[in-house]
């Protein structure tokens, strides 16, 4: 099994384009706010982490300008082709397996990465090994186990199979490594690592059109995979869809926690 095969969702599958949309939509406010807090500006040298789609790294590109820099890394950059051109360096790489594409940055994020690698530990060694003194680490990951549930108002059968759903797609998770109850360690594991000046948030969407979006997305990506495993049939898989695409359903991500602090 190669690194892009273990992951679950893979960025090569026509799914993957509209599931980076939806956590653009959904996400992309949040990390934008926290970084534009941290005084991002002209010249600032920034890593990508696991960027996989472009719109945090056109974003970032912006705000450095021409004599900044952004390396945007991935196991797979296929979704990253648009979006290599200066100040945008885009690099095949393994943040748990690998060293970091350079030194001395200003800022390090992550979103939606670590939870899914084998070697969390390593990974986030590596991202603060690459900052300079002074410089900004930002990880963004989900807590599914915080939250697990598709429809928290479980209120009919559309909605117990929408989360009867979602508890195979965790279970799969589980099965390739990733850490369900990681997001809630950020904070912990950052003051651990020696950061200064630590802190974290966490935000919830709730019945936004991009949920449903990504829902939809989601299961059509995993959809052989939760049938091979026994965990849905295809009948099953087609309802929720058809659930899903009624519009009238108030779908939910698991939270997305932020954790942020400076290198000493």
């Amino acid at each position: 099994m190669t690194r892009a095969d273990r992951y679950l969702l893979d960025n090569r599958q026509t799914e993957a384009g509209e599931r980076f949309d939806a956590f653009a939509t959904l996400f992309d406010p949040t990390t934008f706010r926290h970084i534009e807090g941290f005084g991002i500006g002209s010249g600032w040298r920034c890593w990508e982490v696991g960027a996989g789609g472009t719109s945090v790294v056109s974003w970032l590109a912006k705000k450095v300008g021409p004599t900044g820099k952004v390396v945007a890394t991935d196991i797979d950059t296929t979704r990253l082709a648009a979006a290599a051109r200066p100040p945008v360096e885009v690099r095949v790489h393994d943040v748990s397996a690998e060293e970091p594409p350079g030194e001395d940055f200003d800022l390090v994020h992550a979103r939606l990465v670590l939870v899914h690698v084998p070697d969390r530990e390593r990974a986030l060694r590596s991202m603060i090994k690459s900052l300079r003194p002074g410089g900004r680490l930002l990880l963004e990951d989900a807590d599914p186990a915080l939250q697990p549930l598709t429809c928290p108002d479980e209120r009919g059968p559309e909605q117990q199979l929408a989360n009867r759903l979602r508890q195979g797609f965790r279970r799969l998770l589980a099965d390739r490594g990733a850490d369900l109850s990681y997001g809630r360690t950020l904070p912990r594991l950052l003051r651990e690592a020696g950061l200064r000046q630590v802190a974290a948030d966490a935000y919830f969407p709730l019945a936004s059109p991009a949920c449903a979006a990504l829902e939809s997305a989601t299961i059509r990506q995993i959809r052989e995979q939760l049938v091979t495993a026994g965990l849905a049939t295809d009948e099953d898989i087609d309802r929720h869809l058809a659930n899903v695409a009624t519009g009238t359903m108030d779908l939910a991500t698991a939270p997305l926690i932020s954790a942020w602090g400076r290198k000493a």
